[in-house]
């Protein structure tokens, strides 16, 4: 199989005009607790990080290789989060725009286009392209996944001091065997996202 070009799609935005171009991703749409977290990342063009791509494709190790310099050859980067109450406040989806808007509006400079993982997106103030997959179709959605990933996790673990006994440090969160025996002997903690447990506690 051939090795995808992580910067076609960059290029052919380029050639439709556009000159600053941002990706966008997220972490933890599906986790029982804690934030959604976006990055919003403008690489350099072409820039050659070896093995970028999809975070969830990468180990734990070389995503954190990665991490450190993406930020630092990063012409722009931003990362945002949208808390559990926000999430149950205004649901996952909304919330994770919301993530994407922190995250987008922390850019130095501003970008003239957003290509953002999915098929989904909203109006965050500039134009924008919904990639299917793009965390391993474009380098720039690769790179913001990764940023996102990484920092979730590193919050999961913080939290795992903080309420000790889920498994945050393991699962970060994710509905595991695990988790919910925890859920079940210690009932929710404070960073759980309450309406990802209305089934669990028999609510409707």
């Amino acid at each position: 199989m051939s090795e995808v070009n992580m910067w076609a799609i960059e290029d052919a935005c380029r050639a439709e005009g556009y000159t600053v171009i941002c990706g966008v991703d997220e972490a933890g749409r599906g986790p029982l607790a804690g934030p959604v977290c976006a990055a919003a990342v403008i690489l350099p063009d072409h820039l050659q990080l070896p093995g970028l791509n999809d975070s969830k494709k990468l180990s734990d190790k070389k995503r954190r290789e990665l991490f450190p310099l993406i930020k630092e050859h990063a012409v722009a980067y931003g990362i945002g989060l949208a808390t559990h109450e926000e999430i149950d406040q205004i649901n996952i989806l909304q919330a994770t725009y919301l993530a994407m808007e922190r995250a987008i509006a922390q850019l130095e400079g501003k970008a003239d286009l957003a290509l953002i993982d999915g098929n989904r997106a909203r109006d965050f103030g500039l134009p924008v392209k919904t990639i299917v997959k793009g965390d391993s179709l474009s380098a720039s959605i690769a790179a913001a996944s990764i940023l996102a990933k990484v920092t979730r996790d590193d919050l999961m673990e913080q939290y795992a001091v903080e309420f000790p006994g889920y498994g945050f440090e393991i699962h970060k969160g994710y509905g595991t065997k695990a988790h919910y025996a925890a859920l079940t002997e210690k009932g929710a903690s404070p960073i759980h996202r309450m309406t990802f447990l209305k089934k669990f506690y028999g609510q409707k």
